[in-house]
């Protein structure tokens, strides 16, 4: 028998069975979060705009997303992405978002990761100190920055979509929680902003099932009793996630942010879309001027610094045009094989 050094390289030689299809992917994480970005293998996706492509995996291809997203290969708190060809004059790439419930509008942590991973990787052409990278998501054309030295990405930034405040200072009961304030903001999707603070709920790890608990409650009461309406895009009108805020727990920053989204996920990071709306929420409170930074931290301590680009409007809305800034890092390359005889290979999660 061969030595054991040279049979472990049969490991690493296998070649899987021909009616195994390969998806290969690369995973990276912002702030901790996780961005698992899908490079190869899967059909193709139809569609001349993203939101057409979207809807194409939904009807047809959704298995994918949970055999990707959820167990053996995921969990719960999976998050993804599948980037596809640009579909706007000017772009550099199209991307799709992936979670345990579906389909996200919009994700800055994973448009920081998705910059860091294009450049480094080379699918975009790299300048430095700063490259720019256009990218057409479901919410719209987001523009990205990445800061690069030495061929590395040491930081992105990101000029959000017009975000606005849709309902402010509306109160709701919600069991086990009794009367509870809010606001409704869009950052490129619908969340529900709650001061944790205020009601004495916690936004450290040890409160991690609670935050679910009491997230879902919130957004499921909202849901329940508000329309929830995107002046523009019918796709684009649903309540995507409960944000808690509060003080910042580390010293130099301004807020922590808890973000529950989707089915019960947990963001580990400020959550992008999040802090847009958080500073569209604090400008039309008159607390946050133009060009003002806010360094906002997440449950596990990573931190975004957010600020007011400048004003605008977005049909009937007065909005702003947030700019967010975060660092990402990879973390994975990886081939998944989906077997066909494979029955939960097409994906479950528990919690």
């Amino acid at each position: 028998m061969l030595p054991f050094s040279e049979r472990l390289l049969n490991l690493t030689a296998w070649n899987p069975p021909t009616n195994m299809r390969q998806i290969t992917a690369i995973d990276a994480h912002t702030g901790g979060e996780p961005l698992r970005i899908i490079t190869g293998g899967l059909p193709p996706i139809e569609g001349n705009t993203i939101l057409e492509r979207r809807a194409f995996l939904k009807t047809h291809l959704d298995w994918f997303r949970k055999a990707l997203m959820w167990e053996p290969r995921g969990h719960a708190d999976m998050y993804g992405c599948i980037i596809t060809e640009p579909v706007t004059e000017g772009a550099d790439l199209g991307v799709i978002f992936l979670h345990n419930e579906g389909y996200s509008s919009m994700c800055g942590h994973g448009i920081i990761a998705v910059t860091k991973v294009a450049v480094e990787l080379e699918l975009v052409a790299t300048q430095e100190p700063v490259t720019t990278v256009r990218i057409n998501a479901p919410a719209g054309l987001i523009t990205a920055h990445a800061n690069v030295k030495n061929g590395r990405v040491t930081s992105v930034k990101f000029e959000n979509v017009p975000s606005f405040v849709l309902h402010r200072d509306q109160w709701l009961t919600v069991e086990g929680l009794g009367e509870v304030k809010f606001d409704v903001v869009y950052g490129g999707a619908f969340y529900v902003y709650v001061n944790a603070d205020e009601l004495g709920i916690g936004m450290a790890n040890a409160d991690y099932r609670s935050l679910i608990e009491k997230g879902m409650a919130i957004k499921n009461a909202v849901m329940n009793a508000l329309d929830i309406v995107h002046p523009f895009e019918e796709e684009l009108s649903f309540l995507y996630g409960t944000i808690f805020y509060g003080k910042g727990h580390a010293p130099g920053t301004d807020s922590r942010n808890v973000c529950i989204f989707a089915d019960g996920e947990v963001d580990r990071s400020p959550t992008g879309t999040g802090v847009s709306g958080r500073v569209a929420l604090r400008h039309a409170q008159g607390e946050l001027a133009v060009g003002q930074p806010m360094v906002i931290e997440s449950i596990v301590g990573s931190t975004f610094t957010a600020s007011v680009q400048c004003v605008t409007t977005f049909g009937p809305y007065a909005a702003v045009i947030p700019e967010v800034e975060g660092k990402a890092h990879i973390c994975g390359k990886s081939t998944f094989l989906i077997d066909p005889d494979d029955k939960l290979g097409r994906g479950f999660f528990l919690r």
